[in-house]
């Protein structure tokens, strides 16, 4: 790929030269509906001729424009997809200021940072992302926090799933509290499986997206994968394990000691949570918030902070959440 640069008084034009045309079709999306939403959100111009595109805009914004193309396209050139919800994330990082050379490390060459599953191999979507797939190829512990979105249950369901079909672990173990923090369970029609199934079904849904349905129902049935809410766990030690707690946020602080007092030997636990998404009753503490507060800082136990700008869902949703999160809330 061969690139031109000329500044013209306060206004930049970058002009791409790309060399295998046939992937610019899905670069540039139907209609060309990729350029338009780089154009929209960048404030910029792109004029695409033959395997040459040109960017005019402010030197800022075309700059990171070139970037963002320059990603996509080495994304397509390396066999991997690339639709609306990637473009999107892709600006998402090149509108953080802090971010200059990340999109031609990390999404430039997705091969420097990925998770290889049966299904699909996952590569990062944002910085943050980046930085949460490096510590849960390495920390024994890790707290993920941050709000809806963000990929943080997805992506260590993703690294189990890979540890356990490559011998590392011999057992996933997924977990989340079961309707709000006190688990009132009685109510609900049916036996305690399907009392506790619909609380479980974010996880399970996470699971059939990295494995056949065959193999995940086979692994339960066998135990290699167990999936239950977290009074389950008590007075266990679990070793040679990945254990992922969800929506941590909904724990107590006692759940939360005895849920991290289950930490065996070659184990990898992840506790993922929002600590500003809480559906514990008013004056009852988080068990996540505790516990942060009490770990930070320990060795082999890492925080990995998401924020609205790491949200990879629909675009909306990341601006609800700083919404929601805003002045005064």
């Amino acid at each position: 790929m061969a690139k031109r640069d000329v500044a013209v008084a306060d206004r930049a034009r970058l002009e791409l030269e790309f060399e295998q045309p046939y992937l610019l079709g899905p670069l540039f999306g139907d209609y060309d509906r990729h350029l338009v939403m780089i154009e929209d959100r960048l404030g910029v111009h792109i004029a695409a001729r033959g395997n040459r595109v040109m960017v005019e805009g402010e030197p800022d914004a075309a700059a990171r424009a070139r970037d963002v193309l320059m990603g996509l396209y080495n994304r397509l050139d390396q066999g991997q997809d690339v639709d609306a919800a990637a473009v999107e994330a892709v600006l998402g990082m090149a509108s953080q200021p802090s971010l200059d050379g990340i999109i031609a490390e990390d999404v430039a060459s997705p091969s420097r940072v990925m998770i290889r599953t049966r299904k699909k191999t996952i590569v990062p979507r944002s910085t943050v992302q980046t930085a949460y797939m490096e510590s849960l190829a390495r920390d024994d512990m890790i707290f993920a926090l941050g709000p809806a979105g963000t990929g943080k249950t997805y992506l260590a369901v993703a690294q189990a799933v890979a540890m356990l079909i490559s011998g590392q672990v011999d057992r996933l173990i997924l977990s989340r509290p079961a309707v709000e923090a006190g688990e009132r369970l009685g109510f609900l029609p049916g036996d305690m499986k399907e009392k506790v199934d619909p609380y479980l079904r974010p996880l399970y849904d996470a699971l059939y997206d990295m494995l056949p349905t065959e193999q995940v129902e086979r692994r339960i049935a066998s135990g290699e994968i167990e999936i239950a809410p977290i009074a389950f766990m008590r007075g266990r030690t679990l070793n040679d394990a990945f254990i992922i707690l969800d929506e941590a946020q909904n724990t107590t602080p006692p759940q939360m000691k005895m849920f991290l007092t289950r930490f065996g030997m070659r184990a990898r636990m992840v506790i993922c949570g929002d600590p500003n998404q809480t559906d514990l009753p008013r004056g009852v503490e988080s068990g996540l918030n505790d516990a942060v507060g009490k770990l930070e800082g320990i060795a082999k136990i890492s925080m990995i902070r998401f924020s609205a700008a790491d949200v990879v869902r629909h675009p909306l949703v990341g601006k609800i959440v700083e919404a929601y999160e805003g002045p005064g809330q």
